[in-house]
C-alpha cells in the first residue's frame, strides 16, 4: 500500500477523515429515533441561554448577527413534529430567543419590527404555558411604546405583565412593576407611579440569586436602579432619580456603554428640571460625542431627543446642532 492511500485508510479508521455525508446518515438515524430533535433542542436552549447574557460590551447590530444562524435553526426546528412535552419546552425557548431580538431592535430603534418580534415571542409564551415567560415578555413589550413616546399603551402592557406574574417575586414580577412605575411616571400619574415604585422595590428585595442574574432574563440591582431613575427623573423627582443614578453606577461596569449613556441622559434631564440648561446641554453634548457611532440612534437617541424638546434658548440650540451632526 502506498503512503497515500495508507494515511487515507488510517485516517478513516481514527476518524480524523470526514467522511462524505456522515453527517446526512446521522440525520436519516435520528429519525427513525423517537427524541430524534433532542440535540437541536439542547442546543437552543443553551443559545437562549447564551443569548441572554446581554450586549457584554457589543453595540447591539453585532449582537444581532450573531444570532442569525440560531433564528434560522429555531426556524427549521419549529417546523417538525414534537412529542407534548418537547413542544412545550420548545416554544418557552422560542419565546426567549425571540424576544431577546426584540429587545435589540427596539435598542436600536427600530420599533415596528420590534414589535412584530415581541408578538411573535407571546404567542410562544402562551404555547409554551409558562406564565412567567408571558408576563417577563410583555413587561419588555412595554418598554417599545414606553420608550418611544406611548406611555398609555405601555401601561397598558406593563398591567398585563403584572397580572400574568402573579404574586411570586420573579424577575418578571419586578421588571413589571418598574416598568409600570415608569409609564405611569411618563402618563402624569404620579401617586399610581409611585406605588408601582414601592411594588417594585419589594419584590427586588425578596429575589433569590437566579432571578436577580444579571442577563436580560433576570432583574439585577444595577438594572432595578436603572428603572427607578427613569421612574423618578419623569416625575421631576430630581434629588430620588440623582440617588437611583449614583446607586446604577456603582454597580455598571465599564463596558456597559448604552446603561451608562442612558444615566447621563437621565442626569442631564434632571439639572434641567432643576432650572440648569447649561448644564443639562453640556452633559448631552459631551455623552453624545463620546458615544461610539454604534450607539447613536435607537433608544439613546431618543432620551437626547426628549431632553432637546424640554429645552430652551441657546442650550437647546446647542444640543440640537450637534445631534444634527454639525
Amino acid at each position: 500500500m502506498n503512503r497515500r492511500k495508507f494515511l487515507g485508510a488510517a485516517g478513516l479508521a481514527t476518524g480524523s477523515v470526514a467522511l462524505p455525508g456522515i453527517a446526512e446518515a446521522r440525520r436519516g438515524i435520528d429519525v427513525g429515533l423517537s427524541g430524534s430533535d433532542a440535540g437541536d433542542l439542547a442546543y437552543l436552549n443553551e443559545a437562549f441561554e447564551r443569548h441572554r447574557s446581554g450586549y457584554q460590551g457589543r453595540p447591539p447590530s453585532a449582537v444581532l448577527a450573531r444570532m442569525r444562524d440560531d433564528l434560522n435553526l429555531l426556524r427549521e426546528v419549529l417546523g417538525r413534529p414534537h412529542p407534548a412535552d418537547a413542544r412545550a419546552a420548545l416554544a418557552r425557548t422560542t419565546a426567549g430567543i425571540t424576544g431577546l431580538v426584540a429587545i435589540i431592535q427596539h435598542d436600536r430603534g427600530d420599533q415596528r419590527d420590534s414589535h412584530g418580534w415581541f408578538t411573535t415571542a407571546a404567542r410562544a409564551a402562551r404555547e409554551s404555558g409558562d406564565r412567567h415567560m408571558l408576563a417577563w415578555v410583555l413587561a419588555r413589550h412595554a418598554m417599545v411604546p414606553l420608550n418611544y413616546g406611548a406611555p398609555d399603551a405601555a401601561a397598558a402592557l406593563a398591567g398585563r405583565a403584572r397580572v400574568e406574574a402573579g404574586r411570586t417575586p420573579t424577575a418578571a414580577a419586578a421588571l413589571a412593576a418598574a416598568v409600570s412605575a415608569r409609564a405611569l411616571a411618563a402618563a402624569g400619574d404620579h401617586k399610581a407611579a409611585l406605588r408601582a415604585v414601592a411594588d417594585a422595590r419589594g419584590i427586588a428585595e425578596n429575589l433569590d440569586t437566579a432571578q436577580s442574574a444579571d442577563t436580560w432574563f433576570g432583574y439585577p440591582r444595577q438594572k432595578h436602579h436603572v428603572h427607578l431613575s427613569q421612574a423618578f427623573t419623569l416625575m421631576g423627582r430630581t434629588l430620588e432619580a440623582y440617588t437611583e443614578q449614583e446607586a446604577s453606577l456603582a454597580l455598571s461596569r465599564s463596558q456597559s456603554v448604552m446603561t451608562r449613556a442612558l444615566l447621563a441622559m437621565d442626569t442631564a434631564t434632571c439639572l434641567q428640571a432643576d432650572g440648569d440648561s447649561t448644564a443639562a446641554a453640556d452633559m448631552a453634548v459631551d455623552v453624545w460625542q463620546r458615544l461610539p457611532e454604534a450607539y447613536r440612534g435607537g433608544l439613546v437617541q431618543s432620551r437626547a431627543e426628549a431632553l432637546h424638546h424640554a429645552l430652551s434658548g441657546a442650550a437647546r440650540t446647542r444640543l440640537g446642532e450637534v445631534l444634527a451632526g454639525r
